[in-house]
């Protein structure tokens, strides 16, 4: 099946797709340094270029001024196979950490136009990801349901979860509203109500449940030493620890691994922090034996390294996204622009594992 991407980002929530059979048409992405990084990074993994191309600009402009050529792309590709659009707009006015600017702000507007192009463009499906916060403050909820009319309005049944990222295996607490959409026409009557699909397979793909993960024995805080060892606690899921992941994509080696802002200030604060401390808003010391925090990297949030006298690399930053080894980011891009696209990014592992929920859905009917 066949994939439009949008917000595309350095290319996370693709390359789960791309790994789990789908063919990546088309890229849109606004930030040349992330589009470039995308380009660098499947480069580096001998991936295919988009058939229709890397697109560098405002989704707007495909609303506005090139309507007809991304018309034509989707009619070509929907010829061929059935074709999706998948995107997570930027979300820091729907954060509650973030501007809570909602709609009104320059970045929520951009959910109403991810929308707007669905109901133009018309794909067979669609994932919209976005923050928890569109679904659990009340302004931003109302507008979340706006959103979801119109996409009924055009013929499509929706279904929605808030999920966590561990769920899926990848070592970090990060809940996101995933919103799945597909043409009624596909459905039997049974599988919908009130356009609601009431069959989707939302958990048929996860490794874990919350409940499961909640009930693990997980280490609060230790005492930090520099390259200190610390044996693994029993009654934990050791392949959520970021300690597992560190050593699973060599993260010393890693042509990224040197990668991270030395302190001009404040290293004596980072002595003193201990390991698994992550109570404070601006340096939170991770825990080897523990998942990471949501992985969220500018706003004056400094996430440190477990046992060592620094903050995390972005290799480092790369496996709490659950990213494969071989994914790497260009040298000559920004350490700013580098940890801004990973914290931007949706999780390897719950891209890849939502791609093959949507796949056997799909199968299934």
């Amino acid at each position: 099946m066949n994939i439009f991407s949008f917000f595309a980002g350095s290319g996370f929530l693709d390359l789960g797709f791309e790994k789990s059979g789908y063919d990546i048409k088309f890229v849109n992405e606004y930030l040349p340094a992330f589009m470039s990084a995308y380009k660098y990074s499947r480069e580096q993994m001998r991936l295919d270029n988009p058939e229709f191309g890397y697109q560098n600009n405002d989704i707007n402009d495909f609303l506005n001024n090139r309507k007809k050529e991304l018309k034509d792309f989707v009619s070509v590709s929907k010829k061929e196979s059935l074709t999706g659009f998948i995107g997570g707009p930027p979300c820091p006015d729907f954060s509650v950490a973030g501007k809570n600017k909602g709609k009104e702000g320059d970045n929520g507007k951009l959910s109403l136009s991810y929308v707007n192009s669905i109901v133009t463009f018309n794909p067979d499906f669609f994932l919209f990801e976005n923050v928890k916060g569109l679904w659990r403050t009340v302004r931003h909820r109302a507008y979340f349901e706006e959103l979801k009319k119109m996409l009924h309005f055009a013929g499509y049944c929706t279904t929605e979860r808030l999920t966590n990222s561990l769920e899926f295996g990848a070592p970090q607490d990060r809940d996101r509203i995933l919103l799945f959409g597909i043409k009624k026409k596909y459905l039997k009557s049974k599988d919908y109500c009130d356009d609601e699909i009431l069959s989707f397979p939302w958990e048929s793909k996860m490794i874990y449940s919350m409940e499961e993960i909640q009930k693990c024995k997980w280490p609060t805080e230790s005492v930090f030493k520099k390259d200190g060892k610390l044996p693994q606690p029993k009654k934990i899921i050791p392949e959520l620890t970021v300690e597992h992941w560190f050593k699973q994509n060599d993260v010393l080696n890693h042509p990224n691994g040197s990668d991270f802002f030395q302190p001009k200030a404040g290293l004596a604060k980072m002595k003193i922090i201990k390991e698994g401390d992550v109570s404070k808003k601006c340096f939170k010391r991770l825990h080897r034996w523990r998942y990471s925090p949501t992985a969220a990297y500018g706003n004056n949030e400094v996430h440190l390294h477990p046992y060592k006298e620094r903050r995390l690399s972005v290799a480092e930053t790369l496996a709490i996204q659950s990213l494969p080894k071989d994914f790497i980011l260009p040298p000559e891009m920004t350490l700013t622009d580098k940890f801004k696209t990973i914290g931007n990014g949706v999780p390897y592992l719950m891209g890849k594992g939502i791609a093959e929920t949507i796949l056997k859905f799909l199968e299934s009917i």
